[in-house]
């Protein structure tokens, strides 16, 4: 994998480009047992990642691997069917990097999906959970080093990392369709290790609501970018030291599969009207 520069951005955009003509607007990553929304592309096209010039490789299951490009009722989308995790042993550049090659496609708007452990004792596993904010909680950033003003600015603005704009959208969908969407802060940790009891009561005595491993990295680049974001959490199973059982990946599995239909549908009408 070499640096994240322009020309690598530059270059895995123009094999996409070449593989398919459509210019999407809006980008797609998807967490762990959430690759069922790739469902909902009309005429998609299938890109490896191991295709793709500089791209990482996801090895994670539950994580495929694969870069989908169609529409969704209409509306050019570009798709991450599995994404990267610095437990990986990937920068955290790296692990933005997708989001990068996204806004030289052209994608205006980004929605980031993952699973997520509950912190917050009122939530349940197989709610959805709206994120209004994180906690960058992994002790690195995906914007050290120099930086390109052509990428960025020096020092962006985070004080809507998740956009008001697009949280209400999702809000109004929801309601529409009856489904019961929580709201909170997600914690993003390094990982690979599930947290301890006490790092929970932590994290909540911080204001988290929701853990995981993923999502902040793509979230800083895209607003370094100047996309707009809106991130979605299943709640897949209770943290740990909430309910007296071990956490296990399996069941993260098992509980995205379950909110399998109320998850599309939420997604399905909220892409058109980003």
């Amino acid at each position: 994998m070499s640096s994240v520069n322009q020309q690598s951005i530059k270059e895995a955009a123009a094999y996409i480009r070449e593989q398919n003509g459509v210019q999407p607007e809006v980008g797609l990553i998807l967490g762990s047992g959430l690759g069922v929304l790739a469902e909902l592309i009309q005429d998609p096209v299938s890109i490896p990642y191991t295709d793709i010039p500089h791209f990482p490789v996801s090895t994670v299951e539950g994580h495929e691997g694969e870069l989908l490009l169609g529409t969704i009722h209409n509306r050019p989308v570009v798709m991450m069917k599995g994404r990267f995790h610095m437990y990986e042993g990937y920068g955290p550049e790296v692990t933005a990097f997708p989001v990068r090659v996204m806004k030289e496609l052209g994608v205006k708007s980004l929605l980031v999906t993952n699973a997520a452990g509950g912190i917050n004792t009122s939530f349940e596993p197989g709610d959805l959970m709206l994120i209004s904010d994180h906690l960058n909680m992994t002790g690195t950033s995906p914007l050290i080093g120099p930086n390109d003003p052509e990428l960025g600015v020096r020092f962006p603005d985070m004080s809507q990392a998740y956009s008001r704009k697009l949280r209400q959208l999702a809000k109004e969908v929801a309601v529409s369709q009856s489904v019961v969407l929580r709201e909170g802060v997600y914690a993003g940790l390094l990982g690979p290790t599930y947290e301890t009891p006490a790092e929970i009561v932590m994290l909540r005595t911080l204001g988290a609501d929701a853990v995981g491993m993923s999502t902040v990295s793509e979230v800083i680049v895209a607003r370094h970018a100047g996309l707009e974001v809106l991130g979605i959490s299943c709640i897949s199973n209770m943290a740990a030291g909430i309910l007296d059982q071990p956490l296990s990946h399996d069941e993260v599995m098992e509980t995205a599969e379950k909110v399998r239909e109320k998850f599309l549908a939420l997604v399905l009408a909220i892409i058109p009207k980003m």
